[in-house]
């Protein structure tokens, strides 16, 4: 294998742009085609349609509800003005659907027991809640047991690399992590209490989940910018005596992991003896070349803008590459560079397994790569860290683990390609078994790796 000199490079990054949702309630007269002739006014115009929903079906007419993405109010205006020209459908009403849902935030906090009486009040607070202040201060341990602490779960970020927006601040991040709580209560029935930090230096944000860590039983780090988040996981995990997990790097890696499993299997590849290439070296990128090295026991390729991205790529077990040699050699390309199109369909060698996994805009098109030749291409749509992080979390707290080690997320890694349907690349993300099937694979390897805080009975795996 020849290791490239040199610092490799991609294409300067592009700004993102996310389109914009909006719900369109369009009424059609029953005329055979006329669905089909507002999706084609629609994609005329330039937009793109999600979600159709029938809201009430007539005789003369139906009335639906149309998910289209769009640019700007512009863009819309020149949807309108497309369906207007069609005799048969009238828009009712243009709804934004995602600003509804964000109305006063996604996320609440709610009492476990009801205050009804003046008994109550004296059982949940003063005098009564005095004696289990006592039972926890002489045995710590009973926090399990009588605290919210074995449940919450902090979400810290710092804002600086939200999504594919960038360093957009702690306040405006909210709304993502609200959504990370939300779908850890959903999902597993953990409390994510999301702590926004409004500082960007790395001793301070280390002193601040410190002193904050008592009520917690895991800290998630989320959106904190590289190279700043490679030091701060690594100092919290070495001084925190509960688990730390960044989920942009672990997180995203251990579903990475999976789908590169699931994929070989579809298209009867090797895993361990295919050649694979990772695009990009953030925070995700390094993070998903490193667990696929250390499952396969292959060095992967890697490519990145800067060479000390390289070079920590290198220091983990890569080899520094070029984004040429990765397309035109690898059976498997991974991609997490955050450059719209960087992968052009003439690059794309036939047979590959291609996951161009950076949201909301993709390396390359899924279909666009399969058309190129690909057998199997993804995007992260598909390939979401949404499938790790909740039962790594509820594993996490089960087992009572200190620490969350290599072990563990691989657990997790093989539990989600366990429970993805034959045929399928990677399993569905709101299945509650999905996410059952890791709790326990964690809790299991915790146990086994000396991690966990307490021993499961086989009642747990079995139910």
């Amino acid at each position: 294998m020849v290791t490239k000199k040199g610092p490799p490079h991609l294409v300067p990054v592009h700004e993102h742009h996310y389109g914009i949702v909006r719900t369109l309630r369009c009424k059609n007269q029953m005329v055979p085609g006329t669905l089909g002739r507002l999706a084609s006014a629609i994609g005329a115009a330039g937009a793109n349609i999600g979600n159709i929903q029938t809201v009430q079906l007539g005789y003369h007419n139906v009335i639906r509800d149309i998910d289209i993405t769009i640019d700007d109010d512009a863009h819309l205006d020149r949807v309108l003005k497309s369906i207007a020209q069609l005799e048969v459908t009238q828009v009712l009403e243009v709804r934004d659907e995602v600003l509804q849902v964000h109305q006063n935030g996604k996320i609440k906090m709610v009492s476990t027991y009801p205050v009804q009486s003046v008994g109550d009040l004296r059982k949940v607070y003063t005098p009564g809640v005095a004696q289990v202040c006592n039972m926890v201060r002489k045995d710590p341990a009973l926090k399990y047991e009588y605290t919210s602490i074995a449940s919450n779960v902090a979400i810290v970020t710092d804002g600086t690399a939200v999504l594919g927006l960038g360093d957009i601040g702690p306040v405006a991040g909210m709304p993502v992590m609200e959504g990370k709580a939300m779908l850890l209560q959903q999902l597993v029935g953990l409390n994510g209490i999301p702590v926004l930090l409004n500082t960007q230096d790395t001793d301070e944000i280390v002193r601040t989940v410190k002193a904050i860590s008592p009520a917690f039983c895991a800290v998630q780090l989320e959106d904190i910018s590289a190279p700043r988040c490679f030091d701060v996981l690594a100092r919290l995990e070495k001084e925190l005596d509960i688990p730390v997990m960044q989920d942009d790097q672990q997180g995203t890696a251990v579903v990475a992991l999976a789908a590169v499993i699931n994929a070989c299997g579809i298209t009867r590849k090797d895993m361990h003896k295919v050649k694979i290439g990772q695009v990009g070296l953030g925070a995700a990128g390094l993070s998903v070349a490193e667990m696929l090295y250390k499952y396969t026991g292959n060095p992967v390729l890697g490519v990145a803008r800067s060479a000390a991205s390289c070079e920590r790529h290198v220091q983990r077990g890569g080899i520094a590459s070029s984004l040429h040699e990765i397309m035109e050699t690898c059976d498997i390309v991974v991609a997490l560079s955050t450059v719209k199109g960087l992968i052009k369909p003439e690059m794309v060698t036939p047979g590959q397994i291609i996951f161009a996994l950076s949201n909301p805009d993709p390396e390359i098109e899924p279909n666009v790569a399969k058309e190129a030749g690909a057998e199997l291409a993804a995007d992260g749509r598909a390939v979401n860290n949404i499938l790790g992080y909740p039962g790594i979390w509820r594993g996490v707290a089960d087992s009572r683990a200190k620490k969350l080690n290599q072990e563990m997320l691989m657990a997790a890694a093989e539990a989600i390609v366990r429970t993805t349907d034959p045929g399928e690349l990677i399993s569905q993300p709101l299945n509650p078994a999905v996410h059952r099937a890791v709790a326990k694979a964690v809790a299991k390897a915790a146990m086994t790796s000396g991690v966990a805080g307490r021993t499961l009975d086989e009642d747990y795996f079995e139910n």
